[in-house]
């Protein structure tokens, strides 16, 4: 498409708002919500005024995602070409990659291509599509990352469309390539020294989370001599980090039986016996209630779930989740030990995140005090304008 095909009337007062930066509309901002296939470029004005420019998503509830307010910018092969390239350029300035081959190279809105996301993987892309209206753009989408990766591998497909929220859905659409060489069923990334296997055609979103990237290499500098839990440890990102930092003991648990065994493999790539670390596939609220009876405890406990709020229906009882949790897990955390929690519901803000803790350490009584506090890496920038894309909260506290 080389020009914009029809002009979708904003409802009064929405035209600052797109202005002023934010990349969505909404179907109940447009005036009328025509019958134009997915992906047709569409004009978004106030009267006649030309207010910004985007693609059009009929399965969305986000009807309209804006990609440029540039009204003399063509949405083209060379658009998307340009932006490839500002994302692959960012990445190199603002990321060590010294002993890391594995980072997200396009974040969506925050990389101005709103509902693409491409991860870099030990040479290989893989690239998830959250819109209907993207489908159009996919090999517009692997032409730029050819032309600006340098020794790319392959590039692995994994669209998720219809979905409105980049960082809340579960879907785990199986991955096929799109273009070069095939990647392995599990590929090997290396992530600030150490090794993991990465399932990039199953694994949840794009194979792995990489957004904890330097979250986990914290847990490593602060592990040492240190009994550590970690919880929803998924494929041992985490565990594995402890251990690297010298734990004690780590004990990793997840409901999913995959996720342990690829735990176990993880350990085993970084030279580490998993016969002298204990993996449990179990429900983790039954496990902690079942700790805390038993009167076992631990220096550090990790809490790192998936999403408890998927809709803005759900927030309060998120929280009440979030609450909960955290206060079953104090109950086996030993005085002066750590509570590393996490939040990736971009519904839930971080003071709303924060009083759930607070109130968790209210119930259990125990005095905490925030020793760090971060959001998601540089990797995944956020959009001032784009408050939903601040998702990720992390926190370390001290406990008692």
């Amino acid at each position: 498409m080389s020009s914009a095909l029809v002009k979708l009337a904003l409802k009064e007062g929405l035209g600052r708002h797109i202005r002023a930066g934010h990349p969505w509309v909404f179907r109940k901002g447009l005036l009328n919500a025509p019958r134009i296939p997915a992906g047709s470029v569409v004009d978004l004005v106030e009267g006649t005024r030309f207010v910004a420019r985007g693609y059009y998503d009929p399965m969305s509830a986000i009807a309209v995602r804006v990609l440029t307010r540039d009204h003399q910018e063509v949405i083209d092969a060379a658009f998307f070409s340009r932006r490839i390239e500002r994302c692959w350029q960012a990445r190199q300035s603002l990321l060590d990659l010294t002993d890391t081959d594995a980072f997200r190279l396009v974040h969506g809105e925050g990389d101005n291509l709103p509902g693409v996301v491409v991860d870099i993987y030990a040479g290989w892309a893989v690239m998830k599509l959250y819109s209907a209206g993207l489908t159009h753009y996919r090999p517009l989408l692997v032409e730029a990352l050819k032309a600006h990766v340098p020794g790319l591998k392959g590039v692995v497909g994994r669209d998720e469309v219809g979905r409105d929220d980049a960082e809340d859905d579960e879907g785990q659409p199986h991955g096929r390539m799109l273009w070069g060489t095939p990647a392995p069923e599990r590929l090997t990334i290396r992530e600030r020294g150490a090794e993991f296997a990465v399932d990039v055609y199953r694994g949840q979103k794009t194979g792995f989370f990489l957004d904890q990237r330097e979250n986990r290499y914290l847990l490593r500098r602060l592990s040492k001599d240190r009994d550590v839990l970690n919880c929803f440890c998924f494929s041992g990102g985490f565990s594995v980090n402890a251990a690297l930092g010298g734990a004690k003991s780590v004990f990793s648990v997840d409901q999913d039986a995959d996720a342990i065994a690829l735990a176990r493999q993880n350990f085993t790539l970084n030279g580490l016996d998993p016969a002298r670390y204990d993996f449990l596939a179990g429900d983790v609220f039954r496990l902690l209630s079942s700790l805390r009876d038993e009167g076992r405890s631990f220096d550090t406990v990790v809490l790192d779930p998936p999403a408890f709020a998927k809709s803005q229906k759900a927030v309060e009882a998120a929280l009440d989740g979030y609450a909960s949790l955290n206060r079953q897990a104090l109950a086996v955390v030993r005085k002066g030990g750590l509570l590393v929690t996490a939040s990736c519901s971009a519904r839930v803000t971080p003071e709303a995140f924060l009083g759930a803790i607070k109130e968790a350490g209210s119930k259990a009584q125990a005095d905490l005090t925030v020793v760090e506090e971060r959001y998601q890496p540089v990797d995944h920038p956020l959009r001032l304008q784009f408050p939903e894309g601040r998702y990720l909260k992390f926190l370390v506290l001290r406990v008692g």
